[in-house]
């Protein structure tokens, strides 16, 4: 890769604001970006732990990495996640809105009927629309608002391919056929509002600089039973699920300068799951 290329995916100069960092894939994006020099925003609900994968990131390549606890659903959290990080480091260039609920319910017969559609909670649905998609409202209002006063920024909202297509219900049978559960009805609507939402703000901030997209990761493998993977991998045209840090060349194309005329797309990384 020449220099020029090298430049085009620099973070060396940006803060990076990782909202559910110390989830699975969180960790990922957050590995991905300080690898290219960025400075790091380690956000989550609990920050247990995350003074250890700071300096994890730091050994990485980031130039600086900060941990701080916050609840998306809070908007007073949102602000001192804000003001701290404007002490820290007087900017915000990248939000990745990660952080989000993926419901799930006890396995055996209880489980079965609370994930069936003519019995899901209003409880369930309500929390999980609030972290899934108020919480990525939030973020986006207030720290996208520090961009959009300077006229540039990037922000990525983690959605999936469940907000694209419906989930199959089948994937979550037994190798006997039995239905152990039903994928929610929450998740893939709450996605499908962050897809909706990615359109809404890229044309709102368009014309001041920042940059709003989605990207929409596919299954991961972790620790699933065999069954399910192989259910899975033989629905994809790559014929397996996604690696954890299969996603950090497409997160790093819309942290950088890479994407710089790139807004408003929802970027699909599901080894083919959605192109049959």
């Amino acid at each position: 890769m020449n220099t020029t290329m090298d430049s085009l995916f620099d973070l060396g100069d940006r803060v990076v604001v990782v909202t559910g960092a110390l989830g699975l894939l969180g960790k990922e994006h957050c590995r991905a970006v300080a690898a290219a020099g960025a400075r790091v925003v380690v956000t989550d609900l609990e920050a247990s732990g995350a003074t250890a994968f700071a300096g994890e990131l730091q050994a990485l390549g980031a130039s600086d990495a900060m941990t701080v606890d916050a609840d998306i659903t809070n908007l007073e959290t949102i602000l001192a996640l804000r003001d701290r990080i404007l002490a820290e480091f007087g900017t915000v260039d990248v939000l990745v809105n990660n952080a989000a609920i993926d419901d799930k319910v006890p396995r055996g017969a209880a489980g079965l009927e609370e994930s069936r559609f003519e019995r899901y909670s209003l409880t369930r649905w309500r929390k999980a629309l609030d972290v899934n998609v108020t919480g990525t409202f939030l973020t986006s209002q207030i720290l996208g608002a520090e961009m959009a006063k300077r006229g540039r920024g990037s922000i990525i909202n983690i959605a999936s391919t469940y907000g694209v297509v419906a989930p199959d219900q089948s994937l979550y049978r037994t190798s006997e056929g039995e239905q152990t559960f039903f994928k929610s009805p929450v998740y893939p609507t709450s996605k499908g509002a962050v897809l909706a939402f990615t359109r809404y703000l890229a044309s709102y901030w368009g014309d001041v600089g920042v940059r709003v997209h989605a990207l929409s990761p596919g299954g991961v493998e972790n620790g699933q039973d065999a069954h399910f993977v192989s259910s899975y991998a033989s629905r994809t045209l790559l014929g397996r699920m996604a690696r954890p840090n299969d996603y950090h060349g497409a997160l790093l194309f819309l942290a950088s300068d890479a994407s710089a005329y790139v807004t408003g797309t929802n970027l699909i990384v599901d080894g083919g799951w959605t192109a049959r």
